[in-house]
Order: C-alpha cells, then structure tokens, then sequence
C-alpha cells in the first residue's frame, strides 16, 4: 500500500535505492520528504528501520539507486556542509568519558569556526530539550533519560538558526517517562515547525506517530510495505504490519488513540 508522497517541494529524495548489510538485502526505497513534514518510520524489530534512517544520513552507502538532498546528489556533499543543514540522532550516542552537558551540546556546532552566539544557543536549546537543570553536570554522571534529554538538546542546538534543515531521530522518546516523552516530542515539533525543519524519527509507539506526524513510513522485512498518510485509514496497514488486531477511539482532546487486542484476537476477527 504505497502513495504518491506530497506535492511540496522535496527536501530529500530517495529513487530506487537499495542497501546490503552482509547477506541481507534492503530495498529498493522510493520516497520524497518535502520541506517542513513531519514523518514517522514505523515497524517491527528488525524491519530495517535504521537501516533506512542510515541511508538518509550517508552512514550508511547505497548498494544501488539515488539520493538526492536539496538537488544535489548527496554524495556531493561535504560533511562540513552538511553538519549545517542535517541533524542526526542515533539510538545510540557514544560520548567522552567525563564531558560536561553544556560541551555535549555545543557539540553539535563545532563545524561553525564562529559562533558568537554558541552559549546562549547551548541554554536555550537545553530549556527546549527540558535539560537546563542538567547544565554544569558531568554528562556520564546523568541516567539514560537525562542522557537522551542532552543529546537532543545537541540537536536541537545544531540547527537552531537554520532553517529547511533535516532532522533525523532514531527512538528519540525510548528512555524517557511517559511525562516526558509528550513534553520533547511537543517540543521538537515546535522546534521544527518553527525553523520549517522536517523530521524523519524512527519511533515504536504507534499513538506518538499517529498523534506527531502527518505521515507513515511502513518498513517490514527490509521493504518499505506502505507509505500513508498518518489517520485513521493507516490502520489496517499498522495491523498487517505487526500482524495485530488494532481497536481505535478518540480523548477528550479529540486524538485518535489505537490500542492493540490480544494477539489471538485478529485471528478470530478473520474467522
């Protein structure tokens, strides 16, 4: 089940493009991200999600296809380049032992050789991140949510004053309490539509993705299965896609809310 993608100006293309990881083929991907859209990627463990998120960063090289970012292969692009208008956030961030928050943050600036600006930017993007009580600490002194916290502070540092930037998130939300997690993911897309960045953010809660984002990556098997607009038609898909039986309301806030059955119960809903 794949749709056309926007009619906004792309950002980020992808044609035909596939990946090999040992004897595991993924692809071919086909896909556009427009300026300013906020896009999720979901699946099962395994699907190829961060392979795919991998590919859009230039971590990982493509077997075969194009991508093209801003019009212009992205292979052409330096990193110096592409550091000013690309953020990534892994699922894992390897930092030096004993580095302090506020140097994690301004990390994500370091390709600027002036940068006036740099700690007020590092104080304002740790307010956005809800990490400013966490300036001046050792940064492995912090457990895994205030971890994160930091790291997307840095990302948000590094396109702070940028605009029709990419932004691209592994799991941002994973080590964070439910509190939280709404807080930063309203937090990032203020922080993006303010700056008309688009995010990619490879998430596991399909209620984030269904209530955040405006669209639906489906990546099952290193395939991308389905490419949807993110309402309440996507959820036969969801449910094909991690073979579950999906029951939908809506909160007071009027939200569509999914909640998953027992795992037999799609089995008898067939019957």
């Amino acid at each position: 089940m794949l749709m056309k993608t926007t009619t906004q100006q792309s950002l980020l293309q992808l044609d035909a493009v596939c990946a090999r990881l040992g004897k595991k083929d993924f692809g071919p991907f086909n896909l556009t991200i427009a300026k300013a859209e906020k896009v999720a990627i979901l699946g099962p463990s395994g699907a190829g999600k961060s392979t795919l998120l991998k590919l859009l960063s230039r971590e990982l090289k493509t077997s075969s296809g194009d991508i093209v970012f801003q019009s212009r292969p992205l292979a052409s692009w330096s990193l110096m380049e592409l550091s000013h208008l690309r953020a990534v956030l892994p699922q894992n961030s390897d930092v030096a032992f004993g580095l302090e928050t506020d140097l994690v943050i301004s990390l994500g600036r370091v390709s600027r050789a002036h940068d006036p600006d740099l700690a007020n930017i590092v104080r304002q993007a740790a307010a956005m991140a809800h990490a400013a009580h966490l300036l001046g600490r050792r940064f492995d002194s912090l457990s895994g949510g205030e971890q994160a916290r930091i790291q997307l502070a840095r990302i948000f540092a590094q396109l702070w004053d940028q605009s029709n930037g990419l932004i691209l998130v592994d799991e941002p939300l994973a080590a964070l309490d439910p509190g939280l997690q709404f807080d930063l993911l309203a937090s990032l897309e203020e922080y993006a539509t303010e700056r008309q960045h688009a995010i990619v953010a490879i998430l596991h809660d399909i209620n984030h993705a269904m209530q955040a984002f405006e669209r639906l990556l489906l990546v099952k098997n290193g395939q991308l299965v389905a490419d949807i607009a993110s309402n309440r038609e996507a959820v036969p898909a969801l449910e094909d896609l991690y073979d579950i039986a999906l029951t939908c309301m809506h909160n007071q806030e009027g939200d569509l809310l999914v909640t998953p059955l027992r795992a037999s119960s799609r089995a008898r809903k067939s019957a």
